[in-house]
């Protein structure tokens, strides 16, 4: 087999692969080197067994409640850690094997290891530094390995890895990332979470839901800080009425290590300090992108706070280097890779009409209880932006499928431009938002106004009707509320 290709995608997570598929659909010759997992970490590691575990929590948390719906549930209700952790490995499992069907379906080559930049256009593959996959998950036959190989266009997509902080490092063991926080051998009984983003939440979510008692701590006046701040006070009411615990303007200064705990000195913003003892905790204080080892310096390829940096279509400042998702920088989101490795390659194939990333059309998600989902601009930016706007916004508990669902706690809010009726930004909290802020986001990719949305027709009884009545609310026209 020849080592010579079109394009050579350093990475197989979201973002490699989709851009692999789409290259081979151009007619360009494509492999893919990877060292590890055939996905990356979202899917083995990262979005979809998160959601496996979360999704295992919400049953739980349903069968706990199970007489709000009129059902009776003998004996008490418990979580089998094991089988919900092999239940979660298990759904990733699947989707692993189907990359690896996919890239065989489109006659895309895997190179199996350890990928660096060679020179212009090469590329040296090396024994990986990590045992390629996991054991239910063997090396494929009739891959590639090691050895040279050349591109006329080469594309990082190596991704990113938890960020540590000085003196917290996490070991494994008492301290957590999420990928041990993916797989314990049993569920502590006490766990303190650092950091409040979608990472920190999420874990914070699945764990209390499992009955363990949890502290988040967070650095910032908010939970989830990108998030519009009513949004954000609204989830974390309904976090605490859940039985989180949610310290804010705070930060977890130094951790003790016993024998089999931790305890956690938090400095808050009023100067004292609270000790927080818990037998666990997740530092979940974001993430930084795997530059390191490419030989990106020996090219002369730009970087900045640990992420390559790159224009609307991917490019570097090297002729023939591109970099995609994670590590070309935030928001470190799976679809936006996925889509950012869309536009890669379209521009270097010569695809007419290619448009730069859209950073603000991205929709972001998070996947506790309750959701929260937004995209565009929050009240605060946009009136920073020097918007004039008008803000609509309609309650979960004026909806019958949320009241029927028994999930009638939740906000939907839309910003609008006053003077030229452009959605600027929308922002969800509640049951199967996630689900929901699509609609949105094709609203302002297709640039509509609010008349178009008023004029739209929403299916009855569904949620989606908040959307509607969300948009007529900003104009004075809320019919339900």
């Amino acid at each position: 087999m020849s080592n010579v290709y079109d394009i050579i995608i350093i990475g197989s997570g979201p973002g490699g692969y989709v851009a692999a598929i789409r290259a081979a659909q151009l007619g360009l010759k494509t492999a893919i080197v990877e060292r590890e997992h055939l996905g990356g970490i979202c899917l083995n590691w990262g979005c979809i067994p998160t959601k496996a575990l979360l999704r295992s929590a919400e049953v739980m948390d349903f069968a706990s409640h199970a007489k709000n719906y009129g059902l009776k549930i003998d004996g008490t209700v418990s979580a089998d850690v094991k089988a919900v952790v092999d239940r979660s490995r298990g759904v990733s499992g699947r989707l692993n094997g189907g990359v690896g069907m996919l890239m065989k379906k489109n006659k895309i080559d895997v190179i199996w290891g350890e990928a660096k930049l060679a020179g212009k256009g090469k590329i040296t593959v090396g024994k990986p530094s990590k045992k390629p996959m996991e054991p239910q998950h063997p090396v494929p036959k009739g891959v590639k390995g090691e050895g040279e190989y050349t591109a006329k266009n080469i594309i990082v997509a190596t991704g990113a890895r938890p960020r540590a902080l000085p003196g917290i490092e996490p070991d494994g063991k008492l301290i957590w990332t999420y990928f041990e926080a993916m797989v314990p051998q049993e569920m502590p009984k006490k766990l303190v979470v650092m950091g409040s983003g979608a990472i920190g939440i999420e874990f914070a979510s699945f764990y209390n839901s499992m009955g363990v008692d949890v502290t988040v701590v967070e650095l910032m006046p908010q939970v989830m800080p990108v998030e519009d701040e009513e949004i954000s006070k609204i989830a974390r009411k309904q976090l605490e009425k859940h039985g989180l615990k949610i310290i804010t303007e705070a930060k977890v200064s130094k951790v003790e290590k016993k024998s089999n705990s931790v305890v956690a000195h938090v400095e808050k913003k009023d100067g004292k300090t609270e000790a927080i003892e818990a037998d666990r905790l997740i530092s979940a204080v974001g993430v930084q992108g795997n530059i390191e080892n490419l030989g990106l310096e020996s090219l002369g390829v730009k970087t900045d706070r640990g992420c390559i940096v790159i224009d609307g279509y991917g490019k570097t400042n090297v002729e023939g280097i591109y970099a995609i998702g994670d590590v070309a920088g935030p928001p470190m989101l799976a679809h936006k890779a996925e889509h950012e490795g869309v536009i890669c390659v379209e521009k270097i194939a010569g695809v007419p009409g290619v448009h730069p990333m859209d950073k603000s059309m991205i929709p972001g998600c998070t996947y506790c209880h309750p959701q929260v989902a937004s995209v565009g601009l929050t009240e605060a930016k946009a009136k920073e932006a020097g918007h004039e706007i008008r803000v609509g916004r309609f309650a979960f508990v004026a909806n019958g499928k949320a009241i029927a669902l028994g999930e009638d706690q939740g906000l939907i809010k839309t910003i609008f431009d006053k003077k030229t009726g452009q959605l600027l930004g929308a922002h969800m909290v509640g049951a199967e938002v996630t689900e929901l802020i699509q609609g949105f986001v094709v609203a302002m990719n297709l640039e509509t106004t609010e008349e178009e949305l008023m004029h739209t027709v929403f299916p009855h009884p569904t949620l989606s009707e908040m959307m509607k009545e969300s948009v007529l609310d900003a104009y004075g026209r809320v019919l339900n509320a």
